[in-house]
């Protein structure tokens, strides 16, 4: 039985800059080992591939050290937030609230 290649890329971006690596795997995956196999940490040495949030088109994968991946699948690499989204809409919200109270 011949083994079919998958063909995948791996993206990671940076405010200024992104990477996309296309892999070829002969056989089953890992989001998580794809991730690894892209080489990317040699490019940016503060990825912990460890402990990434990964994804796949735009969704978070749960478990990326079970769930494999797919032919044409891209897995992306997520930088931690610096700040929470949450906190960041109710502190605007406040700002604003506060000026409409000056006039």
């Amino acid at each position: 039985m011949e083994s079919k290649t998958m063909h995948v890329e791996i993206a990671y971006a940076l405010p200024r800059q992104q990477r996309i690596v296309a892999l070829e795997l002969s056989e089953p995956c890992s989001v998580r080992e794809a991730a690894r196999r892209s080489g990317l940490q040699q490019q940016f040495p503060e990825l912990d591939m460890e402990s990434v949030d990964l994804g796949i088109f735009g969704k978070v994968v749960s478990k990326p050290d079970e769930q494999l991946v797919a032919d044409g699948d891209r897995v992306e690499i997520y930088r931690p937030l610096i700040a929470d989204p949450k906190e960041v809409r109710k502190q605007r919200a406040a700002k604003v609230k506060a000026e409409k109270a000056k006039r």
